[in-house]
C-alpha cells in the first residue's frame, strides 16, 4: 500500500559494485548493520542488482553519512556517471565468466578423458586443476566476501563440496560440480542483465543531439547542453529529443517506447511530446519543457531501476531464511558424517555421501526463483509504458479482487465540453442572454482549476467574450464556487451547493432550475446553475451543461477484469448520480458512489479494502492522491507527463491506455503463478534427490545435476516474463 509521505522521512538509492555468486547472505548482514544505524527506517540491499536503497531520517543522518556507512561495511559505492554506463563492464564481467566456464569445461574433460585412457597422471591432474581453480574462481570469491561480513552462503556449501570431493578423491565429481555451478551462475547473471538490459535498451532510443533554433538559423547541440525554453526541430522520422510542447506544426507521434500505445497520436501546438518517441508525418518545433536529465524517459528509468532494487515480499522472507537454512545444511552435513561413523560405517562412502547430501540441499534454485521472475516483470512492464514502483506491488497486483475508478480523466477522456448554455425566462437580455451568462460564469470560473471550470473558461475564449476579473473567489469542494463579479455575487454550483451553502437565502427560481438540471443529467449530462446575488436576493440565471466522452475500450476493459477474476468493479465520482449511473450502465459497472467529496472517496475505499481486503484505485494520480495511497494498490494514468502520478501511486501508467490496468493485474497473476511453480520445482528436486540419498544413495554427479538443473530452470522460467502482453 502506498504510505504517505513524512516530512522529514528521505530515500535515497546508491549505485554499488555487483558482486557474483548465489546467495544474498552478505547483502542481508550489511542490511541488519544499516537498519541498527539511527535516522535509519529501511534498508534494501542486493549485491545481485549492485543497488542499495534507504529509507531514513534526515534530520537525524545524511545520504553522506550514509554513503561512508556502507563503504565502511567493505561496500565499494559508485558513482551515478559510472552506473550509468555499468552495461559495457557488466558484459565484460559475463564474456570473462564464460570463458572461466569454458576452461572449467575443457579442464574437467582433460582430466576425465586422461583416466580413461590411463594417460599422464600429470596431464589428468593438470585438468583438474584447471577446472577446480576456474571453476571455484567466483564462488570462493563469493564466500570470501560472505564470510567477511560474518555470515555463510550457498557459494561456501559448493566449494566445500567441491573440495570434499577431491579429498576421498573423486576429482571428477567434484569438477563437475564447480562447472555446473558455474555455468549456472552464468546464465543466471545473464537473465538479471537481460532484464536489467530491456529497461537500460530506452535510453539508447533518445537522440544524443537536437537541431536547435539560434537566431533562425538551425544548430545541432548535445541534449545536456539544452535549456528550458529553447526551440529545436524535428522531421518526418526523426526521434524527438527532449520533452516540449509543440509550438508550430502538427504531426502524428509514436509514443510507443513510452507509453505503450499502439497507435501514433497526433499532436498539435500546444500538445506535449516526450524524447524518444518518434515523429511520423509532419514536421514539427517543439519549445522545451524539460532538460535531458528530468525528461520522461530517464525519470521512467531511475524509477523501474529503483524499483528493481526493492524487493519483493518472497524475496525478504528467502533472504531472511537463507542464512539458517545454509547453516542448517551444513549440521545435516556433519551429521550425515558423525552418525554413520559412530556406528561403524566406512569413512569414504560415508563421507562420499555427506557431500552428495550437501549438493542435493543447497537451496541455489530457492534463492534465484524470485528474483528472476520479479525483475523479468517489473522490465517487461517497463517496456510497455507500465512502471511497477517495486517488486511488492508485482506480488500485490496478483491479489486484487476488487477494483474502484475515478470517473473523469480515468474512465471518460477527461476533456470537459460545454453543450448547453440556457438562460432562465425573463433573466438577462434575450439578443446577448447566453453570451452574458458565459461570460459571468468564466468571470468565476478563471480562478478555479477544476475540469468544469476550464471547460467554461475555454468556452467562453472561443466565442471571444469580454470576461471582467472576479474578487473574492471562494470554492465549497464537491459542490460549487462563487465571486463577485461587479456588485453582485455569483454562485455557480450543483444541486448540492444550492441545498446547502444557500440554502439559508430565498432563491427565485431554484425550483424550475433544479428540474432543468435533473433532466440534463438524465441524458448523461453534468450541469450547474449559475444564479446572481444582489440586495440580499438570489436569483436563477440560468444553467450550464456539460459531457465528458468515455474513453474507447472502457467496457472491454471491464470485461477483462472480470476474466481475471476480479468480483467487484466501482466507480468513484464527484459528479452527480444520474451522470455517473449512465457511465456505469454503457461499461459494466457494479457499483456507483456518486457526488463525492475527496476526503469521502478515501472512505470508500476504507470500506471497499475491509469488505474485500485487496482493492486496486486507479485515478488520474493528481486529485486522487489521498484514495491511491489508501487504496492497497493505487495505479495512476497518465504519468509521462506528470510528477505527482510518478510519486504518488504504487503503479503509473505512462499513456492513457485503459487496456494496460488488466495488464498490471494480468502480469501480477502471471508473476505469482511463475513464482509458485518455480517455487515447486526447487523445493521439489531437494526433497526427491536428498529423501532418495538418505533411503539408497545416489552418485554425487547425479546430484549435481539435479541440483544446477533446477536452478537453470527457474532461471530460465522467470526470464519468460519478458516476453508477457
Amino acid at each position: 500500500m502506498a504510505q504517505p509521505d513524512i516530512a522529514a522521512q528521505s530515500t535515497c538509492t546508491l549505485p554499488v559494485e555487483r558482486r557474483g555468486g548465489r546467495g544474498e547472505a552478505g547483502a542481508r548482514s550489511v542490511e541488519r548493520a544499516l537498519e541498527a544505524t539511527p535516522g535509519v527506517h529501511d534498508a534494501d540491499v542486493s549485491f545481485r542488482t549492485g543497488r542499495v536503497r534507504l529509507s531514513y531520517d534526515e534530520s537525524v543522518v545524511t545520504r553522506d553519512e550514509l554513503e561512508r556507512l556502507v563503504r565502511d561495511h567493505d561496500v565499494a559505492v559508485r558513482d551515478e556517471a559510472e552506473s550509468s554506463s555499468d552495461d559495457v563492464s557488466t558484459r565484460a564481467d559475463l564474456q570473462r565468466e564464460a570463458v572461466f566456464v569454458a576452461l572449467t569445461l575443457a579442464g574437467m574433460v582433460t582430466g576425465l578423458v586422461t583416466g580413461w585412457l590411463d594417460g599422464p597422471q600429470l596431464l589428468g591432474w593438470a585438468g583438474y586443476s584447471v577446472a577446480y581453480v576456474f571453476g571455484g574462481w567466483y564462488g570462493l570469491k563469493g564466500a570470501i566476501e560472505t564470510l567477511r561480513h560474518h555470515a555463510v552462503d550457498i557459494d561456501l556449501l559448493m566449494i566445500v563440496a567441491a573440495l570434499g570431493a577431491l579429498s576421498i578423491g573423486a576429482p571428477f565429481e567434484g569438477a563437475m560440480l564447480l562447472f555446473l555451478f558455474s555455468l549456472s551462475n552464468t546464465l543466471q547473471h545473464y537473465a538479471i542483465g537481460r532484464s536489467r538490459r530491456a529497461i537500460r535498451s530506452l535510453v539508447e532510443m533518445r537522440p544524443e543531439s537536437a537541431q536547435v533554433l539560434r537566431d533562425g538559423e538551425e544548430v545541432t547541440m548535445p541534449i545536456d547542453e539544452v535549456e528550458v525554453g529553447d526551440v529545436f526541430i524535428v522531421r518526418p522520422g526523426d526521434r524527438i529529443p527532449l520533452d516540449g510542447v509543440v509550438a508550430t506544426g502538427e504531426s502524428a507521434v509514436d509514443q510507443a517506447s513510452l507509453t505503450g500505445e499502439s497507435m501514433p497520436v497526433s499532436k498539435a501546438p500546444g500538445d506535449e511530446v516526450f524524447g524518444g518517441t518518434i515523429n511520423e508525418t509532419g514536421s514539427l518545433e517543439i519549445e522545451v519543457t524539460r532538460e535531458a536529465h528530468e525528461s520522461a524517459i530517464t525519470r521512467l528509468i531511475h524509477m523501474v531501476e529503483r524499483a528493481q532494487s526493492e524487493k519483493a515480499p518472497t524475496q525478504r522472507l528467502i533472504d531472511r531464511l537463507e542464512q539458517p537454512y545454509v547453516l542448517g545444511v551444513f549440521g545435516l552435513t556433519v551429521a550425515a558424517i558423525a552418525v554413520p561413523l559412530a556406528l561403524g560405517s566406512e569413512f569414504t562412502s560415508t563421507f562420499y555421501r555427506a557431500m552428495t547430501l550437501m549438493v542435493a540441499a543447497s537451496p541455489c534454485a530457492v534463492v534465484i526463483s524470485t528474483p528472476a521472475a520479479v525483475l523479468s516483470a517489473i522490465a517487461s512492464g517497463g517496456r510497455q509504458g507500465v512502471l511497477f514502483k517495486g517488486g511488492e506491488h508485482v506480488e500485490t497486483a496478483a491479489t486484487i479482487d476488487a477494483v474502484a475508478f475515478d470517473k473523469t480523466g480515468t474512465l471518460t477522456e477527461g476533456n470537459t465540453q460545454l453543450t448547453d448554455v440556457i438562460v432562465r425566462d425573463g433573466e438577462l437580455d434575450k439578443a446577448s442572454g447566453e453570451d452574458d451568462l458565459l461570460a459571468l460564469a468564466a468571470a468565476v470560473q478563471a480562478r478555479s482549476e477544476h475540469h468544469l471550470a476550464r471547460a467554461t473558461v475555454t468556452a467562453a475564449k472561443n466565442r471571444s467574450l469580454d470576461v471582467v476579473e472576479a474578487r473574492g473567489f471562494q470554492a465549497a469542494a464537491g459542490k460549487g464556487v462563487r465571486a463577485t463579479v461587479g456588485d453582485a455575487t455569483v454562485h455557480i454550483g450543483n444541486r448540492s451547493y444550492f441545498e446547502t451553502v444557500v440554502a439559508d437565502s430565498a432563491i427565485d427560481g431554484v425550483e424550475r432550475g433544479l428540474e432543468r438540471l435533473a433532466s440534463l443529467e438524465a441524458e448523461g449530462k453534468t450541469s450547474v446553475l449559475v444564479a446572481r446575488e444582489t440586495d440580499d436576493t438570489v436569483r436563477v440565471l440560468g444553467w450550464l451543461a456539460f459531457t465528458d466522452s468515455l474513453r474507447p475500450g472502457a467496457a472491454e476493459m471491464v470485461a477483462e477484469l472480470r476474466s481475471l477474476g476480479v468480483d467487484q468493479i466501482v466507480m468513484l465520482t464527484g459528479d452527480n448520480e444520474r451522470v455517473a449511473q449512465r457511465i456505469a450502465e454503457e461499461v459494466g459497472i457494479d457499483e456507483v458512489q456518486a457526488e463525492l467529496l475527496p476526503e469521502e472517496k478515501v472512505r470508500t475505499i476504507e470500506e471497499l479494502v475491509a469488505r474485500h481486503e485487496n482493492v486496486a484505485m486507479v485515478g488520474d494520480g493528481v486529485n486522487d492522491a489521498p484514495a491511491l495511497a489508501t487504496a492497497t494498490l493505487g495505479i495512476a494514468m497518465g504519468g509521462a507527463g506528470t510528477d505527482v502520478a510518478l510519486e504518488t501511486a504504487d503503479v503509473v501508467l505512462m499513456g492513457d491506455d485503459l487496456g494496460k490496468i488488466p495488464y498490471v493485474l494480468g502480469l501480477g497473476r502471471k508473476t505469482r503463478r511463475t513464482l509458485t511453480i518455480n517455487l515447486a520445482i526447487a523445493f521439489g528436486a531437494i526433497g526427491l534427490m536428498v529423501g532418495t540419498i538418505l533411503l539408497s544413495g545416489i552418485p554425487l554427479p547425479l546430484a549435481v545435476i539435479g541440483h544446477e538443473g533446477s536452478t537453470v530452470v527457474v532461471s530460465l522460467n522467470g526470464l519468460r516474463l519478458l516476453g508477457y502482453r
